[in-house]
């Protein structure tokens, strides 16, 4: 997995990794693709193909065109067509998978808005490439002051200058439409630069800023995760999981997006489970539903008029009982289906030490009185000894 805290160094020099600029995964890149048709030849009579996808800060891409034809591969710096000027970036994918990419993403191979790659950045480019990089902290906190003294309701989140440090764009998220005219005057008058105003949602500056999430890794937007699904509440309650927002919620503020990876897997298992909402009549009377074990496949219910006493059963069985009071038949009790699913034996596999490890309840046990008094005892006879 890719290192993701190597954009904010100043000497180039990446923080997590201590590589230098070689991470053992390839590269210091988000979301990077293994060019895995790199070994293999093109069929005769076909040409390469002249598109290459440059990667930028924070593992924004984009593709540009070859068209003079330059000798240029992967892991190459390269001076880029701007807008004004020019751009550096890193080529990240070359030949047939851009065409993957550039169809995944829905881009036109003959659109005449992709831009073309100039040449191979000399150190002058990459010299002034460096210096603009690090102007970006501290443009960064300064415009963070302006914004506060212009009392705007928006949130500065990153900055990226361009690769010839003519040009600065601001990413930004903000609840409601925001006039920033003001605020482009005075960006522009106080650094010297064009200013670019860019909005982002949550999730996307999530993606750009990165980070580690609940689960002890990176986080999925800024690692693999290119489309944004909406999440909603109705995929914890499907998932039996309580609606608390701070632990549904992600570093975006918004719901996780991992709550929608496992929900088709729980919606397959209660296929076949009745509606909690149906009530079981019985000749006892009547019991409503309390909770459910999804992959054990169980349920359990209480009569109304003994809340606390619950009577576990199946799926069969609850579809069982629901099939009879449609048919306005009512069992007599709920006990009996309890006694028969009891009466099942189940094997149930203990754990066993297999590799020699200390089991984790040693620590509960209490320690054995008698073998202090037995030791006390041992003691006794050898100081008489020595007094005599």
């Amino acid at each position: 997995m890719s290192c993701t805290s190597c954009s904010s160094t100043i000497n180039g020099i990446p923080k997590g990794c201590k590589s230098n600029g070689s991470c053992n995964s390839g590269n210091c890149g988000k979301m990077t693709v293994v060019d895995w048709l790199s070994n293999m030849t093109l069929p005769s009579n076909q040409e390469k193909f002249d598109l290459f996808e440059v990667r930028f800060k924070n593992g924004r891409k984009a593709f540009y065109r070859n068209a003079d034809n330059l000798s240029i591969q992967m892991g190459d710096v390269i001076a880029v067509e701007g807008n004004p000027g020019h751009d550096i970036g890193v080529i990240s994918l070359a030949g047939e998978l851009v065409k993957l990419q550039m169809k995944k993403k829905g881009v036109d191979q003959k659109s005449k808005e992709i831009l073309k790659i100039y040449r191979k950045a000399s150190q002058r480019d990459i010299d002034i490439w460096i210096e603009a990089r690090d102007k970006e902290l501290d443009v960064q906190r300064k415009s963070r002051l302006i914004i506060g003294r212009l009392g705007l309701s928006m949130k500065l989140s990153d900055v990226e200058y361009q690769g010839d440090g003519t040009k600065a764009t601001f990413y930004y998220t903000a609840d409601d439409r925001v006039d920033f005219r003001q605020l482009i005057r005075e960006l522009a008058g106080t650094f010297g630069i064009r200013i670019e105003m860019k909005q982002v949602g949550l999730r996307q500056e999530a993606a750009r800023l990165g980070g580690i999430g609940s689960c002890g890794r990176e986080l999925c937007c800024s690692t693999w995760l290119t489309d944004f699904r909406s999440v909603s509440t109705s995929a914890a309650r499907y998932q039996q999981l309580s609606l608390n927002p701070i632990k549904l919620a992600g570093q975006c503020g918004k719901l996780k997006c991992c709550l929608n990876y496992e929900l088709d897997s729980y919606l397959d298992a209660l296929a076949d489970f009745p509606n909690t909402d149906f009530k079981l009549f019985t000749e006892r009377g009547r019991a409503s539903f309390q909770k459910m074990d999804i992959f054990q496949r169980l349920l359990w219910y209480a009569y109304d008029e003994n809340p606390i006493q619950w009577h576990k059963l199946t799926v069969d069985q609850a579809n069982e009982v629901i099939a009879q009071n449609k048919k306005k038949i009512n069992p007599p009790n709920l006990e009996d289906f309890s006694l028969e699913l009891e009466s099942v034996s189940v094997e149930q596999k203990l754990f066993t030490d297999n590799v020699g490890q200390d089991s984790i309840t040693r620590f509960d046990k209490p320690k054995n009185k008698n073998k202090k008094r037995k030791n006390n005892k041992r003691r006794r006879p050898q100081n008489k000894n020595q007094k005599n």
